[in-house]
């Protein structure tokens, strides 16, 4: 069926959603950057996030926007290795100018994570996970 997925987000300024990316560890393919779009690489199978300018996005999406200041239609989560990654991460998002809406914490017992918005306010949750302390 199918062989690959993609998650396509809608950015008002694809430069700077680049340049936050990439400062909190995300890679790009140049191959695919145009000035209205990015292909933006997430973890080691290389999971494609495509960032589109906001009116490119609802051409292909034939929808209005969600308003990510008031709702939200998706939580994009994402692993880590270690308490201190999600640390490290949370620290590197406040200093690219993300939100942190959910600072990182224990939950449940055996998770231990934080939740941001990025620029255009779509939100992120970062988990580390020890399934050794997992409930049966």
């Amino acid at each position: 069926m199918t062989k690959q997925i993609w998650l396509n987000l809608p950015v008002k300024d694809v430069a700077k959603s680049k340049t936050f990316f990439s400062k909190i560890g995300f890679s790009f393919n140049e191959q695919h950057d145009t000035p209205s779009s990015t292909c933006m690489l997430v973890g080691d199978g290389n999971f494609v996030v495509m960032l589109f300018e906001e009116s490119l996005f609802t051409s292909f999406s034939q929808n209005k926007l969600t308003d990510t200041q008031s709702s939200s239609e998706i939580l994009i989560s994402i692993d880590a290795e270690s308490k201190e990654e999600v640390d490290a991460l949370a620290e590197k998002i406040e200093l690219a100018g993300g939100n942190l809406f959910s600072r990182p914490a224990e939950n449940q017992g055996w998770m231990y994570g934080c939740g941001f918005a990025d620029l255009d306010g779509h939100r992120w949750n970062v988990l580390y996970m020890d399934f050794s302390k997992m409930p049966k």
